[in-house]
């Protein structure tokens, strides 16, 4: 990863100031929480969090990511605009990231992912997390077969955690090489589940859950927006909903069909709630296709988001929006161990 994000970010917003070409920055979050384990660095720190709105605040013009669409479509983009977006619906999105938007007076986007919202339940890779990098004690051997193979790891070095986060490794990253044996289980099967199928995937999540001897999830930090609070959050002229497909399924490795029903069902389910358009789409994992495109286009969107790290220009394809990933960095450099 990158030293001093938010830094280069500060002198990217500076640069683009002085530029006389319009360009725009669309920006990623997905939580502003602090979490125990954060594998994918999915979370930003309240204060950090603070901190990138206060640049914007003085650096930007701020707008959400419709009315950046509606400027695509007339060639003409503000100049110095900075779009905030947030993935997946996280219920910290509506108790945390938005009443500090509200405090800078900074608009945003969210996409929320309703399959999960929808059965009250946590994102897989949550539930993974949960089954393998949390537990004190899990079993000294996990077998599966997924998909006619056999898998087989021995975690007979690696069954108990103590309360250590630095001894746990609490603090490890994907890209990061896996320093234990637990690690390079949660990052094998993390690949495994990603091309599957909602049906799939929970089939094997309970055998792991059943593996790992774990309880059904109570509330807790992972907990994810339930459709009263997607209107909350929706509630105001600062705030767009948009849609993240309904079980956040990569959706190049799924047939048209399936593409088509994740999509529409997103959208059908949030309009439902919020009684308005739902026009802004975002392509879980960043993953699509030229067909995945026509679909997002023929569901009635007018604009859809990739993870693509780039500048947004008056002639870039709305529905190929490029986003740059904003991690925990602030004044003060990365979080701690």
């Amino acid at each position: 990863m990158k030293k001093r994000v938010l830094g280069k970010f500060r002198r990217t917003l500076r640069s683009l100031k002085n530029r006389f070409m319009q360009v725009s920055l669309v920006l990623m979050y997905h939580r502003v929480a602090d979490i125990n384990t954060d594998p994918w660095q999915l979370s930003v720190s309240p204060r950090h969090f603070s901190e990138h709105l206060e640049v914007l605040q003085k650096l930007a013009c701020s707008l959400r990511l419709d009315r950046l669409a509606s400027a695509l479509i007339k060639g003409k983009i503000p100049k110095r605009s900075v779009v905030i977006t947030f993935d997946d619906g996280y219920i910290d999105n509506l108790h945390t990231a938005k009443p500090l938007l509200e405090r800078f007076h900074i608009p945003a986007t969210f996409f929320l992912s309703t399959g999960c919202i929808e059965k009250n339940r946590e994102f897989w890779w949550d539930e993974l997390d949960r089954l393998i990098l949390q537990p004190v004690i899990i079993p000294k051997r996990l077998s599966l077969t997924i998909q006619g193979k056999k898998y087989e790891w021995d975690l007979d070095r690696d069954l108990i955690l103590n309360e250590d986060p630095i001894w746990n490794n609490s603090f490890w990253r994907t890209l990061e090489k896996a320093p234990r044996i637990r690690h390079g289980i949660y990052y094998s099967l993390w690949k495994l589940l990603k091309p599957m199928g909602d049906s799939e995937r929970r089939d094997l999540l309970e055998e792991l859950q059943e593996w790992a001897g774990s309880q059904p999830l109570k509330p807790s930090t992972q907990s994810l927006l339930r459709p009263g609070q997607i209107s909350l959050l929706g509630k105001g002229d600062m705030i767009e909903i948009g849609a993240h497909s309904a079980t956040h399924a990569a959706l190049p490795s799924q047939s048209l069909s399936y593409q088509q029903d994740e999509i529409k069902q997103s959208k059908y389910y949030l309009e439902n709630i919020l009684g308005k358009p739902i026009t802004s789409f975002s392509y879980p994992h960043g993953e699509y296709t030229s067909k995945t495109m026509a679909l997002v286009r023929d569901a009635g969107f007018s604009c859809a988001c990739t993870t693509d790290a780039a500048v947004v220009f008056s002639s870039t394809d709305r529905f190929q929006l490029p986003r740059w990933s904003l991690w925990n960095r602030g004044k003060s450099g990365p979080r701690a161990p």
